[in-house]
């Protein structure tokens, strides 16, 4: 039958941003107004120095191939520039650059996991690390993501087996905003080390935390040769559109997942590579300022949601994101994010479109206007109070 189609594609389902995305655009087509506070984008233009050198690099002829890996300059700056942020010494041999950071977890997941084995991943988490550990054949192992910190770690340790592979951590975290502490990752690379596990850590957000830093397991005894660091210029750079992340590995694992590179994407855009070396090489005050404003941003949009009634949120410590606490209105979080985005107008996601354990919970996204927030926020407390 021609519409049949394998297994490992039938259980996809859209990323929860995009299906609101779209259903916003929709019924803003409509004349609706709609105020967004689903998407996880910076509100920030690319820095001008970023964007010229980019333009630049199309006028100047780079808009051919590069190599599957990535171009050995721009390799070799991200293992400057991310080896300092570390406090470690990665060498070009160790990165990979691809279209986006979700090739990194992507193909290490397809070159590391065969059918059976188990996956440790965040619960509520990501959309995509359960999508990328099915379509390898594997197991998603759902680990209770406490609100503000690490994973759960008695959870942790009795979800632990044989068959585990692999433990999937995001710090800071999408949707929570939390970061795992020092003394949480210690826990958990020894748990690693025991399992005999690779450690895929996603620090997409790690330049944008508010109090202190998000630590990171990869310097730990023992973790550099068994992990992976996930990283990327779409959050720190407000370069989404761009395409362009890497992931940092051992390198007979980066040679692997060179060759999926190869036989997939094939290269990452030239003009884009020529673009992020000039972020990595260029003054960082644009990172810095954006990092402030989501700060403040964070800061005022918290208490402003504490103060509706039946709501209770905590204070994340970075990424942009608040994950409010609405279980008291006896909806599922999937209902209440239809009724606001339906009679109220705003557009924010279901936190059970991260997992079960986000029943309850909504992920809103504060990087977006402070005007729209606060409009947003109002629209929210007089449609809750019609409930």
């Amino acid at each position: 039958m021609l519409d049949t189609f394998a297994s490992r594609v039938t259980f996809l389902e859209s990323e929860g941003a995009y299906a609101v995305l779209a259903r916003a655009k929709a019924l803003e087509a409509q004349g609706r107004n709609i105020i967004h506070l689903e998407i996880g984008q910076p509100d920030f233009p690319t820095p001008a120095h970023v964007a010229q050198a980019g333009s630049d690099a199309i006028l100047g002829g780079h808009t051919r191939y590069t190599p599957p890996a990535g171009a050995l300059d721009l390799r070799a700056a991200i293992a400057e520039a991310a080896g300092r942020q570390r406090s470690m010494q990665f060498g070009p041999e160790e990165v990979v650059v691809g279209p986006g950071a979700k090739p990194a977890i992507f193909f290490s997941a397809l070159a590391l996991l065969e059918p059976g084995d188990e996956v440790i991943i965040p619960d509520p988490g990501f959309p995509s690390y359960t999508a990328t550990v099915k379509v390898a054949g594997a197991v998603p192992v759902p680990v209770r993501l406490h609100e503000m910190r690490s994973l759960d770690l008695d959870e942790l340790r009795a979800r632990l087996s044989p068959r585990t592979r692999l433990i999937l951590l995001n710090s800071p975290s999408n949707p929570t905003g939390g970061v795992t502490t020092q003394a949480e990752l210690e826990q958990i690379a020894d748990l690693a080390r025991r399992a005999n596990a690779w450690v895929l850590s996603d620090e997409i957000y790690s330049q944008l935390v508010f109090d202190g830093s998000a630590p990171t397991i990869a310097n730990l005894p023992g973790m550099r040769e068994r992990t992976i660091i996930v990283d990327g210029f779409s959050k720190t750079y407000a370069m989404t559109g761009w395409r362009l992340g890497y992931g940092i590995m051992p390198k007979k694992l980066a040679e692997r997942v060179e060759l999926l590179l190869t036989h997939s994407v094939g290269c990452t855009a030239d003009f884009s590579q020529v673009a992020a070396i000039a972020a990595l090489h260029g003054d960082q005050d644009t990172v810095r300022a954006m990092c402030d404003s989501f700060h403040e941003r964070r800061d005022r949009i918290v208490p402003l949601l504490n103060s509706l009634p039946g709501v209770r949120c905590a204070l994340p410590q970075g990424a942009f994101y608040v994950f409010p606490d609405v279980s008291s209105y006896g909806l599922s979080s999937k209902q209440l994010a239809d009724y606001l985005l339906d009679q109220a107008g705003v557009a924010l996601l279901a936190g059970s479109d991260f997992g079960r354990g986000g029943e309850g919970y909504l992920r809103i996204s504060y990087a977006t206007a402070w005007e729209q927030i606060v409009e947003g926020v109002e629209r929210i407390r007089q449609a809750l109070a019609r409930l």
